[in-house]
């Protein structure tokens, strides 16, 4: 048996084996649970190509720019629009500022993390992993969240507490990752803290705070969405 590798990084994976991309607020949440009624959701880096992909796949168009609803899209980047949306077609074309830029440039199996279902896709990580399993914060345009930080130190924990040595002799973690979990350890902390957030306030201001409450539930749901293929389908696990 081999030994395993977890790391975190900031936008750009190190991993070509398994990567989870964490936009926490809210491309990753708004992801997950569209996966409750989309069977796939295609990321596009911008509003053109997001609407020639949704003629093209009879999808629906979603995406934001700077936090507001893209002009003409029928839904924006709010995980509650997307779950009380109405519709037929099984098709989300999404943009976002950051987490489908993110994922554009991934070359290993990409799985999609948030708080809402933190502890699937660490089970999740380590079904898929051969050697090395790196999360990647998004961030905010080129910067550091710390709401990105902290969840993905509650993955990164996620994945230690349902490590077993049954496929890999032992875990090395490096210390960044080490870092994110000791401060993602009190969840009323790590919500105060992500409610207080830059990010956080750039939402309220357009009036999003029920977003916010709804991406700070945890383990709400088991879905975990792989990037595949140039498309978001759920993982079977």
């Amino acid at each position: 048996m081999k030994e395993l590798k977890l790391s975190l990084s900031f936008e750009k994976t190190i991993s070509n084996d398994v990567s989870v991309m964490v936009d926490a607020l809210r491309a990753s949440t708004s992801i997950t649970i569209a996966l409750d009624k989309y069977d796939k959701i295609i990321p596009a880096l911008n509003k053109e190509e997001a609407k020639e992909i949704a003629i093209k796949e009879k999808g629906v168009l979603a995406g934001e720019r700077t936090g507001t609803k893209i002009n003409g899209f029928e839904l924006g980047n709010s995980p509650i629009a997307i779950q009380n949306y109405r519709t037929d077609l099984k098709t989300l074309v999404l943009t976002t500022s950051n987490g489908t830029r993110i994922l554009n440039e991934m070359n290993s199996k990409v799985l999609i993390g948030s708080l809402i279902n933190s502890t699937a896709v660490g089970k999740a990580c380590l079904k898929l992993a051969n050697s090395h399993i790196d999360v990647v914060m998004a961030g905010v345009k080129g910067k550091f969240a710390i709401e990105d930080y902290l969840v993905s130190g509650d993955i990164i924990n996620s994945i230690t507490e349902t490590f077993n040595h049954n496929k890999f002799k032992s875990l090395d973690i490096s210390e960044y990752a080490q870092t994110a979990v000791l401060g993602s350890k009190d969840y009323k902390l790590v919500k105060k803290a992500i409610y207080n957030s830059k990010s956080s306030g750039r939402l309220k201001n357009l009036g999003y705070q029920e977003d916010i409450e709804f991406s700070l539930q945890k383990n709400i749901t088991d879905n975990v969405g792989l990037y595949e293929n140039k498309e978001i389908r759920k993982l079977d696990i």
